[in-house]
């Protein structure tokens, strides 16, 4: 490898991809973090130049590596630490379409079950 590296996990999480290491630890070990396109362990290392794609909270995030950091930074030197390629995210009016089960709706409990066997006569 050509010039300075570091762990993927700890990239990751130096640039505020994830709140913390072992989250970006376990989103490695899940395989929902990849670098060049194959699948990496947290002792991954990149350098500059590399894409890293990371899955988290039902969003694909796409970077390019443009610096290397150990360190967790504050979010200006974050955002000049890579080249975010992300595909935009969803517009909230089709996330407002999706329609949702109020409680209740689904299929009745037990307790509801007895109480239908007992109004039509079958207890």
């Amino acid at each position: 490898m050509a010039g300075p590296s570091v762990r993927v996990d700890s990239w990751i999480w130096a640039v505020r991809l994830t709140k913390t290491r072992s989250q970006a630890a376990s989103a490695c070990r899940g395989g929902h973090v990849k670098v060049n396109g194959t699948p990496a362990k947290p002792a991954q290392h990149v350098t500059v130049g590399d894409e890293v794609r990371l899955r988290i909270a039902g969003r694909d995030r796409i970077v390019e590596v443009v610096q290397v950091l150990t360190k967790r930074v504050g979010p200006p030197v974050a955002a000049e630490a890579m080249i975010d390629r992300s595909p935009p995210p969803p517009p909230k009016e089709l996330l407002a379409a999706i329609p949702v089960r109020e409680r209740g709706a689904g299929r009745p409990t037990k307790r509801e079950r007895r109480e239908t066997d007992r109004l039509r006569g079958r207890e």
